[in-house]
C-alpha cells in the first residue's frame, strides 16, 4: 500500500465540493438528474495538482469527463460489471500497486455505483459499500461513489451515505449517523443511532459482522443511542452464529443506558466498555 504521511485519524463530515477532499475520504456524492458534472472535472483536475493517479470507474460518458481533459497518467477502467465491488477493488487495488512504483502520492478513484440488490436488501449494498470504505482507509486512497438520485430509492441512498464518511451534492438530510472504518475489523460509528435509523444501523452491523467473528465497534462520537438503536446492535450480533461485538468509548450515558435496558449479561453478545 501507499505510505501516506498526510493521512489522519478519519472523520465524518460534509463536504461544500470534492475540492475539499483528503487522503483516504469515502465520499457519498449524490447526483440529481439534470446536474452539471463540474465537480468530477475539477476532482480529476486536482490529481494532477497533488500529484495523485486518477482512476475512473465506467465510461466517460457516465461521470462527464472528457478524455481529453484527463491527465495523461489517468487509466479508465470501463469493467463488464460496475456492480460487482470485489472485482472493481481487485482492479483498483492492481492500480494502486502500480501508483506506488511510479511514484504517486497516492490513488483517487470516480465511480458511478449501479444497483443490483432487490428493494430492501440494504445489507449485501452495504458490505459492499463497506469494502470500498475498508480499502480507501487502509490504502489511504480517495474514493469517490457517484449515485444518481434517479436510479436509487430514496431510503436506499439513505441507507448508502451512512456508510460514507464524508458526502456531498444534494441531500435531505444528514444521516442520523455515519460508520466508517478505523482499522481491521474496526468501524467507528459518528451521531445518533435512534428509532428512526435503526434499520440502516442493523444492516450496516451485520454487513461488518459478516467476515469477522468478532468486530469492533468505536463509539467515542456518538451522541446518543435509544432503546430502538440498542436492540438494532443486539439483533445484528445474534444474527450469524458466534459472533460478538465490542463496544469501545461510549460515554457514561450510553453505557447507562445499556446496563438499565438489561443488556450487560453473558448471554448478549455485546460487550459495552468505556
Amino acid at each position: 500500500m501507499l505510505a501516506l504521511e498526510g493521512v489522519g485519524v478519519r472523520s465524518a463530515r460534509a463536504l461544500a465540493t470534492l475540492d475539499e477532499v483528503e487522503l483516504g475520504d469515502h465520499v457519498c456524492w449524490r447526483v440529481d438528474p439534470g446536474d452539471a458534472f463540474a465537480g468530477a472535472r475539477s476532482y480529476v483536475a486536482d490529481g494532477a495538482l497533488y500529484g495523485d493517479k486518477v482512476v475512473v470507474i465506467g465510461s466517460l460518458g457516465t461521470v462527464a469527463v472528457r478524455r481529453d481533459r484527463l491527465p495523461t497518467t489517468s487509466v479508465i477502467l470501463d469493467l463488464p460489471d460496475r456492480a460487482d465491488t470485489d472485482v472493481m477493488l481487485a482492479a483498483v487495488r492492481r492500480e494502486t500497486r502500480a501508483a506506488v512504483r511510479e511514484g504517486f502520492r497516492s490513488v483517487r478513484v470516480l465511480a458511478e455505483r449501479i444497483p443490483v440488490t432487490a428493494p430492501g436488501d440494504a445489507e449485501e449494498l452495504l458490505a459492499r459499500e463497506l469494502k470500498l470504505d475498508e480499502f480507501a482507509a487502509e490504502s489511504g486512497a480517495i474514493v469517490v461513489c457517484v449515485f444518481r438520485t434517479a436510479q436509487w430509492e430514496a431510503s436506499t441512498l439513505e441507507h448508502v451515505a451512512c456508510v460514507h464518511p464524508q458526502e456531498t451534492g444534494k441531500r435531505a438530510a444528514r444521516p442520523a449517523f455515519r460508520m466508517f472504518s478505523t482499522g481491521t475489523d474496526s468501524w467507528g460509528v459518528d451521531g445518533v443511532v435512534d428509532s428512526e435509523c435503526a434499520t440502516a444501523f442493523n444492516a450496516a452491523v451485520r454487513a461488518a459482522t459478516r467476515r469477522t467473528p468478532t468486530v469492533k465497534l468505536r463509539f467515542d462520537a456518538v451522541e446518543m443511542i435509544d432503546a430502538a438503536g440498542m436492540h438494532a446492535l443486539v439483533d445484528a450480533a445474534r444474527h450469524l452464529p458466534e459472533r460478538r461485538i465490542v463496544v469501545e468509548g461510549a460515554n457514561e450515558i450510553v453505557r447507562l443506558c445499556w446496563d438499565l435496558a438489561g443488556y450487560a449479561t453473558a448471554d448478549v453478545p455485546v460487550v459495552m466498555a468505556a
